[in-house]
């Protein structure tokens, strides 16, 4: 766990995700990431000298089971206000639109929904538990399916909600978020989506891991990539959250 809250507090320290007296809603979707992500922060409060407060918030989708119980009973060990949405996102991407791409509209759907429950909810901030693979896998996704070097910011102000989205584990390396969901015996849900595990994104992780065994250390280098700022301009401290992008195409169970 010290490894986690180490990458937390350097992300926090780099992109000036947290102030005191913000209230940040967490994205629960039941997914290691995220679980893991409301576990860190409710530690993370305790001794980062920021006073800021934490509310869990769940949207279900529509597809079932998807039993929250055990994400609700996390929360209230950690002390941490938790509510879940009721969505018709599933309904609407698989029987009206029947998409047969359906990730990156699901993305979108669920992003805005979740900055309209943080509002509802009051808080200024909503955090996100995607990790260095899932940006390191979106810029190349971005550079195989759009043609562009994109990734999501860790710190973005969104101007049309007025509210500023934050991920504190960009740091944080997917086997450390594996091992410590074990370590910790965290409820992790199962995805009911029939697309999980059938998605570009899952395509891009395995040509990664493919490339990894001959070049061991290409994920240090495409992060080391993303943090000059010089050359790219991707995650450039001096405008972190001072600007709006583009929707980042993400697919993740985070």
């Amino acid at each position: 766990m010290k490894t986690v809250l180490g990458c937390i507090r350097k992300a926090d320290t780099d992109f000036s995700m947290i102030a005191p007296g913000d209230r940040i809603a967490v994205g629960v979707s039941g997914g290691k990431d995220s679980l893991l992500l409301l576990y860190a922060l409710s530690l993370y409060r305790k001794f980062s000298g920021k006073a800021f407060t934490l509310q869990a918030i769940t949207l279900k989708m529509g597809l079932e089971p998807f039993d929250v119980s055990g994400i609700a009973a996390l929360c209230e060990r950690i002390d941490v206000p938790y509510t879940v949405i009721e969505t018709e996102i599933a309904h609407v991407i698989f029987d009206i639109r029947k998409e047969s791409n359906p990730c990156a509209l699901c993305a979108k759907m669920r992003r805005g929904a979740l900055n309209d429950a943080a509002l509802a909810a009051g808080c200024n901030k909503v955090a996100l538990g995607h990790h260095r693979e899932d940006a390191i896998e979106t810029l190349l996704m971005s550079l195989i399916f759009e043609g562009r070097l994109h990734t999501f910011h860790p710190n973005t102000y969104l101007s049309r909600k007025q509210i500023t989205v934050i991920r504190p584990m960009v740091y944080v390396p997917e086997k450390h978020v594996i091992h410590m969901v074990k370590t910790l015996s965290l409820p992790v849900v199962k995805n009911p989506c029939p697309a999980d595990g059938n998605s570009k994104r899952e395509e891009i992780k395995q040509l990664i891991a493919t490339l990894c065994k001959t070049y061991p250390h290409l994920k240090d280098y495409m992060l080391s990539a993303l943090q000059n700022t010089a050359q790219y301009g991707l995650w450039d401290q001096k405008q972190a959250g001072l600007v709006e992008h583009g929707p980042a195409q993400t697919d993740a169970h985070a």
